[in-house]
C-alpha cells in the first residue's frame, strides 16, 4: 500500500511582498489524523510558523480542538480562561463559546439563528472606531481600515501563552478589497482581502533590530498588566494598532478585580523557537505595564515603556513584511502563537456575513528565553 505524503508549498505572496514564513497543505483528513502526518504538520508550524490547511469545511469543533491540543497535550484550560467572562474586557464583546465544546470560540460578522448550539446570536467584526484614539473618516470607511490590535493569543495574567492557535473559517465574505492605512505620518498602505486576518513574524522582527538592540531584547523581560484587557478597557490604541497612546485612562489597580502577586506575568522580549532554536521578538504591546532592563533596573513610565516597545517592533510590521491571509470557506490556520503577532482587519457592511472559530489553550510549560529556561 503506497502511504501518501501531506504535500507542504509555501504560501503564495505578491512580487513585492518580503514574507518569508507561512505554508499550506491540501486535503488532510484531520478527524483520523496519523501520528506521522501530525508530525509533518507540527514540523511545518514551527518551521514556518503559520500553516494553512485547505478543504476543511467538514470539520467538527471537538476535531479542531482535539488538534489544537495534540501541540501541548497537557494543557487544560481554554487560552483566556474564563476571563472572557468578565464584561468589562476588550475581548467579551469579540467571542461566544459553543456550549458543548467551550474551548471553541465563535467570532465574525452578522446575525445566525442557530450555530453549534449558540441560539439568536449577533457577532460584530472589531471595528478600530471602537478601540483607536483616532477613526478613518466615515466616508473612507468600506473602502479603508486598519489593523485592529497587534497582539499574541494570551491572558497574559496567570495562564501561560497558548503555543498554538487554530482559526476555522466558516463563512467568509468575497469580492472586496480595503486599502489598510498605517495613519502613522509614514505614508505606508497596504492593499488587503475583506476581513484578512494579518501575521508577522516575531522572527524577522528580531532579525531587523540592530545588534545592539539584539543584545537588550535578548536580557530584558516585559511585566504585563494584571488583568491586562481590562486594565486597558477605557485606553485607546496607537492607529497602527501597535500599542495603546499614553493618555493616563487605564484602570488604577483599585478597580481591577483581585490582583494575586503571583499571578503576574513577568516574560523575555525574546522567545525560542522549541524545534529551531531561533529568536523571535514577541511582546504583546497593548499589555505591557513595565520593562526589567538587563541591569536589574525597572523602567515603570508607561509611556517610555510603551515607546521602547513600539520603536523595537514597528520595523516588522512595515507593509512588505505582513502577510495578509486571502480567506477561503474552509481554510484551517494554524499559527505558532509563540512566534508571529497577528491582527484582525476590516470594516463590514450590516450584510456582509463572516463567521469563524476560534480554539488555543494556555501552555502546559510557560515560554522558552533566550537562555533556554521556561518562564
Amino acid at each position: 500500500m503506497t502511504v501518501k505524503i501531506l504535500d507542504v508549498r509555501p504560501i503564495p505572496v505578491p512580487s513585492t511582498s518580503a514574507v518569508d514564513f507561512g505554508v499550506e497543505i491540501d486535503n488532510v483528513n484531520l478527524e483520523t489524523l496519523s501520528d506521522e502526518d501530525f508530525d509533518t504538520i507540527r514540523n511545518a508550524l514551527y518551521y514556518h510558523h503559520v500553516v494553512v490547511l485547505k478543504n476543511q469545511n467538514g470539520l467538527s469543533p471537538k476535531a479542531q480542538f482535539e488538534l489544537t491540543r495534540r501541540f501541548d497535550p497537557a494543557s487544560e484550560n481554554y487560552g483566556h480562561g474564563k476571563t472572557l467572562d468578565a464584561k468589562r474586557s476588550v475581548l467579551h464583546p469579540d467571542l461566544k463559546t459553543i456550549p458543548h465544546q467551550p474551548q471553541v470560540q465563535v467570532i465574525g460578522n452578522g446575525y445566525y439563528e442557530e450555530y453549534e448550539g449558540l441560539k439568536n446570536i449577533t457577532l460584530k467584526h472589531p471595528h478600530h472606531r471602537k478601540f483607536h484614539k483616532t477613526a478613518i473618516p466615515e466616508e473612507d470607511d468600506l473602502s479603508s481600515t486598519r489593523f485592529f490590535r497587534w497582539h499574541i493569543d494570551a491572558a497574559l495574567y496567570a495562564l501561560n501563552p497558548p503555543k498554538v492557535t487554530s482559526l476555522m473559517a466558516v463563512k467568509v465574505p468575497q469580492g472586496r478589497r480595503q486599502t489598510l492605512r498605517y495613519d502613522d505620518g509614514t505614508g505606508d498602505e497596504l492593499d488587503v482581502p475583506l476581513g484578512t486576518t494579518a501575521f508577522v513574524s516575531g522572527q524577522n522582527m528580531y532579525n531587523l533590530l540592530s545588534e545592539e538592540d539584539k543584545e537588550f531584547v535578548r536580557n530584558a523581560k516585559v511585566e504585563y498588566a494584571p488583568h491586562p484587557y481590562i486594565w486597558m478597557s477605557p485606553a485607546q490604541s496607537r492607529s497602527d494598532g501597535l500599542g495603546m497612546v499614553s493618555d493616563g485612562l487605564e484602570l488604577p489597580l483599585s478597580e481591577l478585580p483581585p490582583v494575586n502577586e503571583k499571578d503576574i506575568k513577568i516574560l523575555p522580549m525574546c522567545w525560542k523557537n522549541p524545534v529551531t532554536g531561533n529568536l523571535a521578538v514577541i511582546i504583546h504591546p497593548s499589555a505591557v505595564r513595565a520593562i526589567h532592563l538587563p541591569n536589574g533596573e525597572v523602567m515603570t513610565d508607561l509611556k517610555e515603556v510603551r515607546e521602547v516597545v513600539h520603536r523595537l517592533q514597528r520595523p516588522g510590521i512595515a507593509p512588505q513584511f505582513v502577510y495578509p491571509h486571502d480567506w477561503v470557506e474552509g481554510d484551517l490556520v494554524l499559527f505558532n502563537n509563540q512566534g508571529v503577532l497577528h491582527t484582525v482587519v476590516g470594516a463590514f457592511t450590516p450584510e456582509e456575513k463572516r463567521l469563524f472559530r476560534q480554539c488555543n489553550m494556555a501552555s502546559s510549560e510557560g515560554v522558552t528565553g533566550p537562555d533556554g529556561k521556561l518562564y
